[in-house]
């Protein structure tokens, strides 16, 4: 399985590629990573050095690829935390590029915002480039819960709401939606909700809530969803497989006070979930 990565990388800790691509990898995918910027650390902390690329960058790195006529051989591409129209376009553009040399290829698109603790994060018109362009590309979209409320102008307070919007999403484009931090009328104060939706079906995964704050998990979730739905052909079993993986990655995370996900420690927790959740139908 050869996986196209194209999001932001950091140094220090894990975040977008450098949260997404080593569980890819300890999977068994070949993971081509193009990183949007290199920074020191994620910006959660307040600080940090280094670069934005640009898109006519990211498109230059496309270019070496395809002259090693991989592009063919692509199965999938995955994106996230995009920066700014230019590598928006880029993105899109590779996208393109890989279905031209391959029919069979995914999009995935994790359309990254913001969250309801911080509300929007991204520069004016990428939520406008998610919703028109990037979403129409996409086969599969995994927001969180605050995205898909702001990409759908839809309430999601309750879980006929989510479905209401995931429907919504999934007529812009994406026939495959995995939507995360779901919290619904019915979610117990102890859990937390993932939903899916494919065919005309959705199927809920419920975990415990772990009190932790940290960057990342959201980008490592989308990989692995990504990687299961290639392997199975399954929503509902990409769910439970990834949201069993990054659950136990997270409580271990929790256990050890850690501020950064514990993406090489936890590692076979990707593997091996050391608990296994799964998705009911809803």
């Amino acid at each position: 399985m050869n996986i196209l990565s194209i999001q932001s990388w950091v140094a220090y800790g894990h975040v977008g590629n450098a949260s997404a691509a080593f569980p890819l990898q300890r999977l068994g995918a070949e993971v081509w990573a193009v990183n949007t910027v290199q920074f020191s650390n994620h910006t959660g902390y307040g600080h940090w050095t280094g670069d934005v690329f640009t898109g006519a960058q990211i498109a230059r790195v496309i270019d070496g690829i395809a002259a090693r006529g991989a592009l063919g051989r692509c199965d999938a591409v995955l994106s996230g935390y995009m920066g700014d129209a230019g590598i928006g376009e880029a993105i899109l553009d590779a996208v393109r590029r890989v279905k031209a040399a391959n029919p069979a290829a995914l999009y995935c698109c994790d359309p990254v915002i913001g969250d309801d603790d911080t509300q929007v994060y991204v520069r004016p018109g990428i939520p406008e480039l998610m919703r028109d362009q990037a979403l129409a590309a996409a086969d599969i979209a995994t927001p969180n819960l605050f995205e898909l409320r702001l990409l759908t102008g839809l309430p999601c307070d309750t879980l006929h709401g989510v479905k209401a919007a995931i429907a919504k999403l999934q007529a812009l484009g994406p026939r495959t939606v995995m939507v995360t931090s779901v919290r619904t009328e019915d979610t117990p104060a102890d859990a937390m909700d993932m939903i899916a939706g494919e065919g005309g079906a959705f199927h809920r995964l419920r975990t415990p809530l772990l009190d932790l704050s940290v960057n990342g998990a959201g980008d490592a979730i989308a990989a692995l969803f990504l990687f299961h739905r290639l392997r199975t052909g399954s929503a509902a079993v990409a769910l439970g497989e990834a949201g069993s993986a990054v659950h136990g990655l997270l409580r271990r995370t929790a256990e050890a006070g850690s501020r950064e996900i514990l993406t090489v420690a936890a590692q076979e927790e990707f593997v091996h979930p050391s608990h296994r959740f799964e998705a009911a139908p809803c």
